[in-house]
C-alpha cells in the first residue's frame, strides 16, 4: 500500500502529465481527487481558538494563535477517499447511461479510467 506522500506525488505527477497532454478528463479527475484529499485533511473547527474582540471581528488574539494544524491522514484513509471518488464516477456513469446521455457517460468513464489506472 502506498503512503500518503506517495499517493499525493502520484496524483500530482499524473496531473502534470494530463495538463501537458491537454487531457481535460484526466486533469479534472485528478484535480477533484487531490481536492477531496485536501478536504479530508481539513482540521475540525471545534479545535480552533476562540475568537476575541478587537480590530478584526472574529480574529484570535496573538501572533499565530489562529493557526490550526491539518489532520494527518493514514494511507487507508487516502485509499478510502480515492475509492469514494471512483464509486462516485461509477454511479454517475450508470445514471447517465440510464438517462440515455451517452456523451456525458463517456466523459465520466474517461475520468474513471484515469483513477483506476493509479
Amino acid at each position: 500500500m502506498r503512503t500518503v506522500d506517495e499517493w499525493k506525488a502520484a496524483l500530482r505527477t499524473a496531473l502534470k502529465e494530463a495538463m501537458r497532454t491537454r487531457s481535460t478528463h484526466a486533469a479534472a479527475a485528478l484535480r477533484e481527487t487531490l481536492a477531496a484529499i485536501d478536504n479530508a485533511e481539513a482540521p475540525d473547527l471545534r479545535g480552533a481558538p476562540a475568537a476575541v474582540g478587537g480590530a478584526f471581528a472574529g480574529s484570535a488574539g496573538g501572533l499565530g494563535s489562529g493557526e490550526v494544524t491539518r489532520l494527518a491522514l493514514t494511507p487507508e484513509a487516502v485509499q478510502a477517499v480515492v475509492d469514494r471518488e471512483v464509486q462516485e464516477r461509477r454511479d454517475a456513469v450508470a445514471l447517465y447511461e440510464k438517462l440515455g446521455k451517452q456523451d456525458q457517460a463517456d466523459a465520466v468513464k474517461a475520468q474513471l479510467d484515469v483513477l483506476l489506472a493509479l
